[in-house]
């Protein structure tokens, strides 16, 4: 793989694990899948072989995001202004669409999880978490291995979550018959998924999670059996908590979700949960006691308008948080760059009624970067350094944008917000979008395929 030098970079976001820091009118070389220098005047030095020069000039350079929880599948069930969350409570909202997503195909699966990695990798995403929890019947068991396909094609670095739903509505879940499956059908397929494309290596681009739907959805043995599993083979555990499930899972189990989680070992430094809006101090305290991280999705929040995720309080109490897109049926895009100044507005609205102040604009980049990929288990990804992987988007700022902006890039995301595609998009190494394109990929084509695959299905 050729590496890259990208000359006199306006402002490079440095970590070397002491935190981000701007340096300016620096150069980028990469050399395979990793950083090799930051520097100044590097093109005065021997350079690898086959090294090729970008110039750079005017360019922020950020660290790669890491967006820690979405369902791909949903971008073929999105801009639908009759499933009206304002509403509908999630439990609602839940009954009326799942449904809708019973019907999807195999090839619907596939070109859904293109079409929600072309959007991230335009908006400076390079790694990928995706909570696949739907599996239709007559659409077979092989939806994750179609998602890696995916992933290959357009070069992303990605972390699958085998998602499943085990308890039928007539015990009181909003699943339909035709998405069930046991909970060994679950647990096989999340250890054949395992045994198949797992990667616990440096630089890895394919890893697995055991990801259960959610509590609310699933017997308990099926949280039982998935925390043994991945204990036992070393991969990261998921689910939904705190979006609106806590009193129905206290009227069947005596407790809220995050004690049942707990009780049954479903938290630790090796599980992460999606949304958390709704849940006391006192079981983020426990949380972060546990180490159990939190994937802060700021969308759904907008639509549901209940509580508002008290980031500052987890900050405070030293949780892991990382950014989601979550779902398209939730949030109507895969574009994570807005989810750190959303994120970031969103504290802003209620900071007046918090016990902690809001943190910092540039935290939220880091929830998006450092904090994804501790949520992940990643050492290799989430900051810019040499050794780190060479995953990285660059920003053109000498646009009429960003006039007034430029003093403080660690700040521009999270405060200003980026309104267009990135300049530049590299994945492991290799540049995956650039100049308004994929290269070696036909957008168009890739667009027709997902649109007549979207046809076959009945809404």
């Amino acid at each position: 793989m050729a590496g890259y030098l990208l000359k006199n970079c306006a402002a490079v976001i440095v970590d070397e694990g002491n935190g981000p820091h701007v340096r300016r009118n620096v150069d980028v070389l990469t050399d395979g899948p990793a950083i090799r220098a930051i520097g100044e005047g590097l093109d005065k030095a021997e350079l690898p072989a086959g090294t090729v020069a970008r110039d750079a000039a005017g360019w922020f350079v950020y660290p790669g995001l890491v967006n820690t929880h979405h369902h791909f599948f949903q971008c073929f069930v999105r801009n639908r202004a009759d499933l009206d969350w304002t509403k509908l409570s999630v439990i609602e909202w839940l009954d009326r669409i799942y449904p809708v997503f019973s019907r999807l195909t195999e090839e619907c699966f596939y070109h859904a999880s293109v079409t929600a990695m072309a959007e991230l990798i335009k908006h400076g995403c390079t790694t990928a978490f995706d909570h696949q929890y739907c599996f239709p019947r007559h659409a077979g068991k092989r939806l994750i291995d179609r998602q890696f396909e995916a992933a290959e094609l357009l070069g992303m670095r990605f972390h699958a979550g085998r998602g499943g739903n085990t308890l039928p509505k007539s015990q009181g879940s909003t699943i339909p018959d035709a998405m069930l499956e046991t909970t060994d059908e679950f647990i096989a397929d999340c250890a054949r998924l395992i045994d198949a494309y797992h990667d616990a290596g440096p630089f890895s681009m394919r890893q697995l999670v055991v990801a259960p739907c959610q509590p609310v959805n699933c017997y308990r043995e099926t949280f039982v059996e998935s925390v043994a599993l991945a204990r036992d083979r070393g991969v990261r555990m998921h689910t939904h908590v705190g979006e609106g499930e806590s009193p129905v899972i206290e009227a069947r189990h005596g407790m809220r979700t995050v004690d049942y989680c707990a009780e049954i070992g479903f938290c630790g430094p090796d599980a992460f949960y999606a949304h958390c809006w709704e849940l006391t101090h006192d079981e983020l305290r426990k949380m972060a006691a546990s180490g159990t991280g939190v994937a802060h999705c700021p969308e759904p929040v907008y639509l549901v308008g209940a509580e508002i995720t008290d980031i500052p309080a987890m900050s405070a109490f030293g949780l892991d948080v990382g950014l989601g897109c979550d779902g398209a049926a939730s949030n109507d895009n895969s574009n994570l760059m807005h989810c750190i100044h959303s994120a970031y507005m969103l504290q802003c609205l209620a900071a007046s009624t918090r016990g902690h102040p809001v943190p910092p604009p540039a935290d939220f980049l880091g929830y998006a970067t450092t904090g994804g990929a501790a949520l992940l288990g990643r050492r290799d990804i989430g900051r810019l350094a040499p050794g780190m992987a060479a995953d990285l988007f660059a920003i053109d700022t000498r646009r009429m944008d960003y006039v007034g902006t430029r003093h403080d890039p660690l700040s521009l995301l999270a405060k200003v917000g980026i309104g267009a595609p990135t300049d530049m998009t590299m994945i492991n190494g290799r540049i995956v979008w650039a100049k308004g394109e994929f290269p070696g990929l036909d957008e168009a084509r890739l667009f027709a395929q997902a649109e007549a695959a979207l046809a076959t299905v009945e809404f």
